[in-house]
């Protein structure tokens, strides 16, 4: 408040024209006229509240990124990001996504860590076509970036889980459809991320805002609140405000709270636009009062902490019975790369198992619901077939990488492949290896692949190999992790001094420091805790 003077480009090109409004440009001028035509406001900004960015154009390496011009940069080609709130899938609707992947975007697709799907290989053309095949099932690409409310995180088991606290989806569904897409929200100081669960397994802690399932003693099942979340170059865990919100409750207190955000998050500096700054300034008691008084004009009920679940069990990866009897199934993709054709088949195996229903997760995994006991392990063999594994190595379960330098413009270095090889290696190497320690890999500083908050964080940066030649790495952060009970809130990965890793000898680098671990470990010790105590001689 009290900036109304636009500061940086953002605040202009979001001031001269809502970003809601660039659809119809699309739709009526650009995909007629092609690439050439499109204001540049348009292109490196009101796109992305449709879900397009441009992607990286072929051949520019890393050492690139942050001195070429932004129309250097940029491909003919945009990543079309289909918005998944909750996770939650038909199999028309993934079977529209694998239309729109094997028809459009030269068969690519990733599961995110925020429950998307991104397509590449785009064309300005092609994307009302694309619009009207996921409508007509009931997807969207709105907000799916930009400066506005991103999708909604909630429990891909939402309404299955045996241990839920209560089911959210009438939660997200209400702000879905009474908010996104909606100018009242459509002009905030950044992007704005939301988690809603009644378990914990949407990476509460690093979201704007997150509602997390409680038991109050006096009024039964509803939601804990947090706010003020948020990784990348400053990481912060969001922080409790101590108040309970009962279910019909959460989408007022939700647009409250993005209300705050817009009207108070700074805008002049890009690099501090974001909630978690004006949280660290004001602090928990502040928000909340502000909260109460200016934008709901009532108190909010004083509320439990929730009961914390191990991080490990919050990817659901595996055979798990649900409250009816039948099973979900959970697997896992290699870092969350899959394709058009392994989609459709995706969605045939799920209806060939009885099954309507299929969920992601915040681990760039999915799930199969409904399966009855006698169709798992036939699905759990099909699956494997495609390499889609239901029982995979560590490994396999706990690798993440970001779409890195392949497509991405911000990213300095390659993660997918590079990843996958990893993994590929770490299990040669250590095939009896069974103790959960995840290793998330980041393109460059942003953490859109929670480096932060992984035992192994890699962060993507150009590095000095033995020779001197400047080649692809990563600095490397140990040790981070969510809270895991009631008294470990989690932390943020330890940077070992001077340490850095090149690609080509990443495998080498875990395999060591696994090793080290496995010799010095204590009893139930794990990989995060022994790192507090490690020396850097271990670590490095």
């Amino acid at each position: 408040m009290g900036h109304f003077t636009p500061l940086n480009n953002n605040e202009q090109f979001k001031k001269d024209d809502d970003g809601l409004n660039v659809r119809a440009r699309i739709e009526n001028i650009y995909a007629y006229r092609g690439f050439d035509s499109i204001d540049a406001a348009d292109l490196r900004g009101r796109m992305r509240w449709w879900g397009l960015y441009t992607q990286r154009r072929p051949g520019i390496d890393g050492g690139k990124t942050a001195v070429l011009e932004p129309e250097e940069l940029d491909d003919k080609y945009f990543m079309l990001r289909v918005r998944i709130d909750g996770g939650r899938l038909t199999l028309a609707q993934l079977r529209a996504i694998a239309t729109v992947s094997t028809d459009y975007a030269r068969g690519t697709a990733d599961v995110t860590d925020r429950q998307n799907i991104q397509l590449h290989w785009i064309r300005i053309e092609d994307v009302p076509a694309i619009w009207k095949i996921l409508e007509g099932v009931g997807l969207s690409t709105t907000e799916a970036c930009g400066d506005v409310p991103r999708v909604i995180l909630g429990s891909p088991v939402a309404g299955v889980a045996k241990d839920e606290i209560l089911d959210a989806t009438p939660a997200i569904e209400e702000i879905s459809e009474r908010y996104i897409g909606s100018p009242e929200f459509s002009n905030l100081p950044r992007k704005f991320k939301t988690a809603i669960s009644g378990l914990q397994d949407v990476v509460h802690e690093a979201n704007d805002i997150s509602f997390v399932g409680v038991v109050h003693p006096e009024h039964g099942p509803g939601f804990d609140l947090w706010v003020g979340g948020g990784l990348s170059t400053n990481p912060q865990f969001a922080k409790r405000l101590g108040a309970f919100v009962p279910m019909d409750e959460v989408a007022e207190v939700w647009a409250g709270v993005v209300g705050i955000f817009r009207d108070y998050g700074y805008r002049r500096l890009r690099t501090r636009a974001r909630l978690k700054f004006l949280m660290a300034d004001w602090g928990p008691q502040r928000f909340r009062e502000v909260l109460e008084t200016e934008y709901l004009k009532r108190q909010l009920l004083d509320g439990p902490a929730p009961a914390f679940v191990p991080p490990a069990e919050r990817d659901h990866v595996g055979v798990h019975e649900q409250q009816d009897g039948d099973f979900y199934v959970g697997f896992a993709p290699r870092v969350g790369r899959v394709d058009g054709p392994t989609l459709a088949r995706i969605a045939d195996l799920a209806e060939a198992a009885g099954s309507g229903r299929v969920r992601t997760t915040t681990d760039q995994k999915m799930l199969i619901l409904d399966v009855a006991a006698d169709q798992v392990e036939p699905l759990v063999e099909a699956l494997a077939a495609l390499d889609l594994q239901v029982r995979p190595s560590v490994f396999r379960r706990h690798t993440m990488a970001c779409t890195g330098i392949e497509f991405c413009k911000l990213a300095i270095v390659e993660t997918k492949a590079l990843a996958s090889d990893v993994i590929d290696e770490l299990e040669k190497r250590l095939p009896d290896f069974d103790t959960p320690v995840t290793v998330n890999v980041n393109g460059c500083p942003n953490s859109c692949a929670r480096i932060q908050t992984a035992d192994i964080g890699l962060k993507g940066q150009l590095v000095r190999d033995e020779g001197g030649r400047q080649v692809e790495g990563f600095q490397v952060h140990l040790g981070g992790h969510f809270g895991s009970d009631l008294d470990d809130e989690g932390s943020f990965g330890r940077k070992v001094r001077g340490l850095k890793v090149t690609a080509a000898a990443l495998p080498d680098y875990i395999e060591r420091v696994l090793r080290n671990y496995q010799k010095s470990r204590h009893e139930g010790e794990s990989f995060a805790q022994w790192t507090v105590r490690a020396s850097e001689t271990e670590l490095a």
